[in-house]
């Protein structure tokens, strides 16, 4: 796998992880925290849990699978990226409208608060 592809995959088990976390046992939230937040690698979390490095790999390839069902089941993560497309899209418009400036800053401020509020 590219550094590139290891990056993506990376950034969508966070993101996925943002919003499913909850759904998770403690030990799954532990290993997806320690390797993808913390970059621990498979050998330190074995160490830290006194379990082979093996069943840390299972531990977090089910624990990715169970994000991945969620996302397909609940679809959270695509939810939030088409409205973060659409908030985009919106200020697009906003900025090359005939608005005055005071107005277009005011509505591109708004579009950034609900991207937060997201």
């Amino acid at each position: 796998m590219s550094q590139e592809n290891r990056l993506e995959k990376t950034n969508r088990i966070n993101l996925l992880f943002d919003f499913y976390e909850q759904l998770l046992t403690e030990k799954q939230q532990t290993f997806l925290k320690y390797y993808f937040h913390d970059d621990f690698s498979l050998g330190e979390i074995a160490g830290e849990f006194e379990i082979s490095r093996q069943a840390v790999y299972e531990h977090i390839k089910r624990a990715e699978q169970v994000l991945e069902s969620y996302e397909e089941k609940l679809g959270l993560l695509s939810k939030h990226e088409a409205r973060i497309r659409e908030l985009e899209k919106f200020r697009e418009m906003v900025e090359t409208s005939d608005l005055d400036e005071h107005d277009k800053h005011v509505m591109t401020d708004m579009v950034d608060r609900l991207k937060v509020w997201d």
